[in-house]
Order: C-alpha cells, then structure tokens, then sequence
C-alpha cells in the first residue's frame, strides 16, 4: 500500500535534491594581457589560430578589450572586436586546464601568430 504524503517528505525531497546538486568547486580563473603586434590587427588568419587554440582547452576562454567581452572559442566573436595594431586586450581563462590554455594563447600574442610584424596578406 502506498505511503501518504506528508509536508516533512517534501522537506526531506528537497534536502536530498540539494545535497545531491550541490554547486561544484570554483573553477581557477586566470589573466593575462596581451597586445596585438600585427600591423593590420586581429584579422581572420590570426583569429581562427586563435580560436582553434582555445577550443582546444576545456577552460573557458574570454578577450575583453574595454567594455567587450567575447569568447575566444569563436572565431566571429573573436573578429568582432575588432582589434587593430597595438590594441591591447585581457585573455581570461577559467575552468580546469586554465594556467596552460592562457600560457598556450599568450604564446601565440607573444609570436605574432607566426605572421611577419608588416605582414600584409590576409
């Protein structure tokens, strides 16, 4: 026969439910700023390297250059900052792996994506 229900077992439910869901630990968050060397900015070539560098971590990975935030993952939000030559922007990365994703990002600031500093092809 099955039991009736009471408002303790509700309370009970809900304890459980919580105890079970409990927030997971804070994930590290690092930064790190970083300047764009490229005399024509962050264009398309480097900002898929970019991207795919950073899809490559499980941490999330954010630029912020002044009030904008985008995540690094996408190569459209990346574009959409528009970053010209001597920009400077904030890489942000939380999540496990983060301290290794921002020194392989900023690495790639570091190198100019491998590009010429006057490189003038896209």
């Amino acid at each position: 026969m099955p039991t009736e229900w009471s408002p303790e077992m509700a309370a009970e439910s809900r304890e459980s439910l919580h105890q079970v869901h409990a927030d997971p630990p804070l994930a590290e968050t690092v930064s790190r700023e970083v300047v764009v060397a490229n005399s024509q900015g962050l264009h398309a070539r480097p900002a898929e390297r970019l991207a795919r560098e950073a899809r490559r971590w499980q941490s999330r990975i954010e630029l912020v250059a002044d009030s904008q935030r985008v995540d690094g993952k996408s190569i459209l939000d990346v574009l959409t900052l528009a970053a010209e030559a001597g920009a400077r922007l904030v890489v942000e990365a939380t999540g496990p792996d983060a301290r290794e994703a921002l020194e392989a990002i900023g690495s790639l600031f570091d190198r100019n994506f491998n590009e010429h500093a006057g490189s003038q092809g896209t």
